[in-house]
């Protein structure tokens, strides 16, 4: 790991969703508008979805219109029928834009949504509301059915175990070192998403005698920004205080970004973390400690946590507040293979 410049996050206008030439006006705003009430307008209009949503939609519209351009088909707008025939593409084997494997239903599932928010954005019909949507509409049904038995691939959690022997091989004391295993030991037992974990600034965290008080503005679960506070227990084995303590002291950070870029060289800049950079971290520290990198993500950390509570009987309420899902559903994949064989029905008699 020599460095975290690994770019700057796509936060072009959200007119950049369409880069096609002439590119239409997505944000039909009155020609009358002050140049300040214009640019106030379109700030909040694309603060309307996550930028993670943005950047994952002007990727997929990119690869939609250069499929269209391909085939002179139109991309905006697009009909039901050119709209079914990519996405059936995506579903098959071989396709170029698709790095030459299937995709899940999922991901041609988010194609389509990316498809759908371009031609509202431009305040256009979309394919799925056009006359013929229902060639397109069985289409996607057929996909689904095709791809029912379909597993999605699972990242391995990064459970406490796996996430001491990371943080142990981690053995040196340069300041990606340092951040490292703050990054980690926190990322873990704060549950967090690596959106939310790269955007802690200092101003947001409180050492308590039991830990860190962690305040979260706004997240994935709390796109109004009522805000949220995650309390990351301390302990002997993550030992999250101390890392984070060291972390500070060695890159002599008093204010903003708590996980920040580093350079080529190892020298600390003042910009944060991408999400990215965190499944890289992830990645390369499970790869030193011996594990396959492949098997991880950024995700691991989160679903670490999940995980290991699950496994030690915690209350699922309990796990539901400190990781801020909306539903104990999305929760029962951590815990279900767990309870699997806890006070079985077989027990008595196996």
């Amino acid at each position: 790991m020599i460095g975290d410049d690994d770019g700057a996050a796509d936060r072009r206008p959200l007119a950049a969703i369409a880069p096609l030439d002439p590119a239409p006006a997505l944000l039909d705003l009155p020609p009358d508008l002050t140049q300040s009430d214009r640019a106030r307008v379109e700030h909040f209009l694309a603060r309307a979805s996550a930028d993670a949503t943005l950047r994952a939609y002007r990727s997929d519209w990119r690869l939609f219109t250069t499929w269209c351009d391909a085939r002179g088909y139109a991309s905006l707008p697009a009909s039901p029928i050119v709209t079914a025939a990519f996405l059936s593409e995506l579903a098959s084997d071989g396709s170029a834009h698709s790095n030459g494997r299937p995709l899940s239903k999922s991901s041609i599932g988010r194609r389509l949504a990316a498809i759908v928010f371009a031609h509202r954005a431009a305040e256009l019909e979309p394919p799925t509301a056009q006359a013929g949507a229902a060639a397109l509409d069985r289409v996607m049904r057929g996909i689904r059915n095709a791809k029912r038995s379909d597993r999605p691939a699972k990242k391995r959690p990064a459970d406490s175990d796996v996430l001491r022997d990371m943080v142990r091989h981690i053995t040196g004391s340069t300041l990606i070192d340092c951040r490292d295993r703050a990054l980690l030991s926190i990322g873990m037992m704060g549950a967090f998403r690596r959106s939310e974990l790269v955007a802690i600034d200092v101003a947001d965290v409180a050492e308590d005698p039991r830990g860190l008080l962690v305040t979260i503005p706004f997240s994935k679960g709390d796109q109004e920004g009522r805000g949220q506070s995650v309390a990351v227990l301390d302990g002997r084995r993550m030992e999250p205080v101390r890392h984070y303590r060291a972390w500070l002291k060695a890159a002599g950070i008093t204010e903003g970004a708590v996980f920040r870029r580093l350079t080529p060289h190892g020298r600390l800049t003042d910009k944060p973390l991408s999400p990215q950079t965190v499944a890289l971290v992830v990645k390369a520290r499970a790869a030193a400690a011996g594990y396959d990198p492949a098997l991880f993500s950024g995700h691991s950390l989160r679903a670490g946590f999940l995980t290991e509570a699950g496994r030690h009987g915690a209350n699922l309420f309990k796990m539901k507040e400190h990781s801020r899902h909306k539903s104990l559903e999305m929760l029962s994949e951590y815990v279900r293979d767990q309870e699997a064989f806890r006070n079985h029905a077989g027990e008595g008699f196996a």
